[in-house]
């Protein structure tokens, strides 16, 4: 458990950010907090300025805007995350990629297991990283355990585009990047994607820019 010398700092962080209306400032890629880990929530916060938290991550997410923001892309090496995706693309994308909409949803504490040895490869992109996409090859379906920002135990199965995004938070939560994860050959500029990537699959890329497909 936290003593409260551990709590005060980051409490204090907290408030800072807050002080100020607004989406909160990203992080980008090549600061250290992306890169040392959380400390696991254990109360640091008390629960109105959790409340404030949560709620200045799910504005700063829809603003960027992006479909999940890790508690580290707002400066704060604490374990939480908030995602939502109201998956706005075509039929032949949501088919291809499993895309489905997901409410808005807080993860406390979270971590996943693979089920199955099933992976998909799909471009992905970071707020962190911006401007730029690359492929990254991820279970297809798995196991998040977590709790939700009212202390609820959470054990659910995701598959397909959910299971990415969960996936993809929860590691910026283990001081990781989606690059490291990636087919560094397909790292492609955004306005290449949009000139040159705009398949539901990354097959053509892969052919094209030389990487191997699972």
């Amino acid at each position: 458990m936290a003593t409260p010398s551990h709590r005060a700092p980051l409490a204090e962080l907290v408030e800072a950010l807050l002080a100020t209306d607004g989406p909160l400032p990203i992080v980008a890629a090549g600061d250290p907090v992306l890169r040392q880990g959380t400390e696991r929530y254990d109360g640091q916060l008390d629960a109105p300025l959790l409340s404030r938290f949560v709620e200045a991550l799910r504005v700063t997410m829809h603003a960027a805007p992006g479909v999940g923001v890790a508690a580290p892309q707002v400066g704060v090496p604490l374990r939480i995350a908030v995602i939502e995706d109201p998956a706005p693309v075509p039929e032949e994308v949501r088919l291809a990629r499993g895309r489905v909409p997901q409410p808005f949803r807080v993860l406390v504490n979270p971590s996943y297991e693979p089920l199955g040895a099933e992976r998909a490869a799909f471009f992905e992109g970071c707020l962190s990283v911006p401007g730029w996409q690359a492929v990254v090859a991820r279970p297809a379906e798995v196991r998040l355990t977590c709790e939700d920002e009212y202390g609820h135990a959470v054990d659910e199965v995701f598959t397909g585009w959910p299971a990415r995004i969960v996936q993809h938070e929860t590691d910026h939560l283990d001081g990781m990047l989606y690059l490291d994860r990636a087919e560094l050959r397909s790292l492609s500029s955004n306005q290449a994607m949009a000139e040159r990537w705009t398949q539901p699959t990354p097959e053509r890329a892969a052919t094209s820019l030389g990487f191997e497909l699972p």
